[in-house]
């Protein structure tokens, strides 16, 4: 149990709900505080925390592996990502391997095996079999993963082989990812997207004659040129191919986007989407998965069997177990410390050339900021477990976060129970946006990243 005391209520009243939602900025919440909150003086924190041998019993601990490199950018796309112009990649891939070494040698996580893992993007499919091959022994050779219960690879439907799924499996991958986005030739090409319905076609049937545990299709709600008719007879046809897990996130248009830039300058070729119709779709598909015997289990994802098709990457990271994150600009939770790389490239691979770890920025949570980022992110998943928070904080979460429940149940986007908190259906398709009501007083209005 941690030392949050019961009068430190979440009392700033809440503004966010009755406001219209920015068409352009960040809106996914994948981190508490917000990135803008850490700093680089912080990294002190991370240093002395990887000295000590860990006391007492450690959480679980997962790996994410940032591979930034893609064909071609998204328009709406805000992730690092690369072309591989000067033959960078082999020199990225030593670095990341590099930088896994040195945490495995560090008293906090020397010995500490793997629970889940990651690897994404970027676009880590378009690696060529030598790479993929490379990638893999650089990162087992210092990382134990043979006992991890889920381990996610990200693909692009165009680069996807048959040979490459192959190799994925025998170095334990269990759970495929693929970005399909939506399955319209015209609303992808719109949307800078490189593959074509035939690449999804292909790739799927190339998946499934490999043995993975999950298969997981992603689609994306309010594309630029998206119909109601592109979108839900691309969910129909998504749910045709049976998938363990179909994930739908709404558009954002964060301003570093090369979607942002071209409304900005008037080059846009069609309006995205509004929220209310995002929304308003992401809610009908849900129903319609429901459906087709999918079960909903989080703002963006359903899934066949949520017993055995669970995303062990989410569910911890939400419970509050470590994750390490290697690679240019990932981002890690280790010890109650949030920490993220340098962004670019270049700097990246020259600190790892050092035999430096190469972080950016940092920051320390206290208890308090603990409960209320595991508070925010166990929203996403659409229930809060009361029980569960006064055993690990020793707090009532309906007390300490009394004025915003008060005002979401007004809203009818969730409801305050005996048991805990439980998010409406309303509430789950517009979470980020309920989410920053719950921040601390000195996290609000601020910006994300």
């Amino acid at each position: 149990m941690t030392d949050v005391r019961p009068e430190d209520a979440i009392r700033s009243c809440p503004t966010v709900f009755d406001q219209p939602e920015p068409e352009a900025g960040n809106y996914f919440v994948s981190t508490y505080p917000p990135f803008s909150c850490w700093t680089p003086a912080a990294e002190a924190h991370v240093r002395r925390w990887l000295d000590r041998p860990p006391a007492g019993v450690t959480p679980p601990l997962g790996l994410y592996a940032h591979i930034p490199f893609c064909v071609e950018r998204c328009q709406y796309c805000y992730y690092l990502s690369h072309e591989d112009r000067f033959g960078e990649v082999d020199a990225y891939l030593e670095a990341m391997a590099g930088e896994l070494a040195l945490y495995a040698r560090a008293p906090a996580l020397a010995g500490r095996p793997l629970d889940f893992v990651y690897l994404g993007g970027g676009t880590p499919s378009i690696l060529s079999m030598p790479r993929l091959r490379s990638l893999m022994a650089g990162l087992q050779r210092h990382a134990d993963w043979t006992r991890a219960r889920e381990v996610t690879f990200e693909c692009a439907p165009r680069s996807v082989t048959e040979d490459k799924m192959r190799l994925l499996r025998d170095s334990g991958v269990t759970r495929i990812s693929v970005g399909v986005q939506q399955l319209d030739d015209r609303v992808l090409e719109m949307n800078g997207r490189v593959h074509l319905v035939a690449d999804v076609d292909r790739a799927y049937e190339a998946i499934r004659r490999v043995d993975f545990h999950v298969v997981n299709l992603d689609l994306i709600v309010g594309l630029v040129g998206e119909t109601a008719s592109s979108f839900f007879g691309s969910l129909d046809r998504i749910i045709g191919l049976q998938p363990e897990s179909v994930t739908i996130y709404q558009l954002e248009i964060p301003l570093n986007t090369p979607l942002y830039k071209a409304m900005e300058a008037g080059r846009c070729c069609a309006q995205p989407a509004s929220w209310d119709v995002k929304h308003a779709r992401l809610n009908a598909a849900m129903s319609r998965l429901e459906g087709a015997g999918y079960s909903v289990r989080s703002g963006y994802t359903a899934v066949r069997d949520p017993d055995r098709h669970q995303f062990l990457y989410q569910d911890e990271q939400y419970g509050g177990a470590d994750l390490l994150g290697i690679g240019a600009s990932a981002f890690s939770h280790l010890g109650g410390i949030n920490q993220q790389n340098l962004a670019a490239l270049r700097p990246y691979v020259d600190a790892r050339a050092r035999g430096e770890l190469p972080l950016w920025r940092a920051y320390a949570l206290n208890d308090r900021e603990r409960m209320v980022r595991e508070f925010v992110l166990q929203l996403k998943v659409g229930r809060v477990s009361r029980d569960a928070f006064r055993a690990k904080f020793g707090v009532d979460v309906l007390e300490s976060f009394a004025e915003p429940l008060a005002a979401a149940q007004r809203f009818g986007w969730l409801e305050a129970t005996a048991e805990g908190v439980v998010v409406t259906r309303d509430g789950l398709v517009r979470v980020d946006r309920l989410i920053p009501a719950f921040y601390l007083a000195e996290h609000q209005a601020v910006r994300y990243s």
